[in-house]
């Protein structure tokens, strides 16, 4: 009789030597003791938040910079400082954090808000008020409290998104709000991966909300492997990991405009690879072998989690490169009728090409034609096969893959 394979594999892990010694150390929100090669963004950032200390209001802030240059790391490590020296203190000062990013709608991102401020389902349900309703609630419940809050809001370039589906002027009130507040007071900290996201803002929300802005610049490659090098004395066996597959996680990160997120999650997947198959090294084709899979898990998870218009659409692009706005509209109207869906209006069509845009699953670029003005071209920037073999499996596309 065969040897049951789970057996096998668990007597392999159990008989074999970890080289791991501690996991959360290759996740990148691990907070780290000393953040390297950013001391001048942390005296900037600090000194931009400091007044909080002395009882006064500061600026709105903006924080820009592309993934994985430290923002969120050099935010949340000043934050933290400073609720330590507040708990000391008599004066409410609380500090709030939400990801645009995970939140659907603007009134889900106040819900955020507002049970950060102990406010419960009856106070602020998940549904059903108004958004100015849930708004004036918050801000009751700062001048009751007399709360000094900052509120982070990470990767704020998706808030042009939920604005833009619930309405611009809460937004503006809400980097107004001290006017309105007779006590207590309101700090905007915004983190964001896009330097042009403010375009897509209401000119007078961009003057209130970025009344000071921070950038970060991105890693060298030198910079990551030093950033990579204390990871994985705190993460690895001594001697593990060996100098040729730093040297290429740093090289392959460096290529990435510096991305220390995308060199902590290759040295991660290659770390785990190498535990699985029972070797006593990390080596250069652990790295190679682990980018190809981080590169095909991230494009697949971001193709399924789109809805089903945004995907005709992603369908219509692959099928015809280098089309226009126009153009794609017309494609997706006959992959709808095809599904017998109810095709979505050519202004819905425009913004959810420019949402897929953001996430980099395809890219556009604005062509000038002659006396016909400008128009922007569509192509997408993963291979075709990624996108066929996604949604090959999904019963209503098969007909149109």
């Amino acid at each position: 009789m065969s040897e049951d394979p789970v057996d096998r594999l668990l007597d392999g892990v159990e008989s074999g030597k970890s080289i791991i010694k501690n996991r959360q150390v290759l996740h990148f929100s691990y907070l780290p003791e000393i953040i390297l090669h950013r001391n001048e963004e942390l005296e900037k950032v600090t000194q931009s938040l400091s007044p909080i200390l002395k009882q006064s209001r500061p600026s709105n802030l903006i924080v820009y910079g592309k993934p994985g240059t430290g923002k969120t790391l050099v935010v949340k490590k000043i934050l933290d400082k400073i609720k330590q020296r507040v708990e000391k203190s008599k004066f409410p000062i609380r500090l709030v954090y939400s990801n645009a990013k995970d939140e659907a709608t603007l009134y889900s991102l106040f819900v955020s808000i507002g049970r950060q401020l102990d406010l419960d389902e009856k106070e602020i349900p998940a549904t059903g008020l108004a958004i100015s309703e849930i708004f004036k609630r918050l801000l009751k419940s700062i001048e009751k409290n007399q709360y000094n809050i900052v509120f982070v809001i990470d990767e704020i370039d998706y808030l042009a998104q939920l604005i833009s589906k619930t309405g611009k002027d809460v937004m503006y009130q809400l980097t107004r709000a001290n006017e309105r507040l007779k006590s207590g007071s309101l700090t905007l900290v915004g983190i964001s991966n896009d330097l042009t996201f403010k375009e897509r803002l209401d000119p007078r929300v961009i003057s209130s909300l970025s009344e000071e802005e921070i950038v970060f610049t991105n890693y060298s490659v030198v910079q990551l492997k030093e950033i990579l090098k204390e990871r994985i004395k705190d993460a690895f066996i001594d001697g593990v990991v060996e100098d040729s597959a730093l040297n290429l996680c740093a090289a392959m990160a460096g290529r990435e405009h510096g991305d220390a997120r995308r060199a902590i999650d290759l040295l991660r997947v290659a770390g785990e690879m190498a535990e699985r198959t029972q070797s006593n090294k990390v080596t250069e084709e652990h790295i190679r072998v682990a980018s190809t899979k981080i590169e095909e898990d991230k494009e697949t998870t971001a193709l399924q989690s789109y809805p089903l218009h945004e995907k005709l659409l992603i369908i219509a692009v692959m099928k015809a490169s280098g089309l226009s706005t126009g153009e794609i509209f017309t494609a997706y109207k006959t992959l709808c009728k095809a599904i017998r869906q109810k095709e979505l209006s050519q202004r819905r069509v425009t913004q959810m090409l420019s949402e897929i845009e953001m996430s980099g699953i395809i890219s556009g670029k604005i062509v000038h034609q002659g006396i016909h003005g400008r128009t922007k071209k569509f192509t997408l920037t993963i291979s075709p096969d990624t996108v066929k073999e996604t949604f090959k499996n999904e019963a209503t596309l098969e007909d149109v893959i």
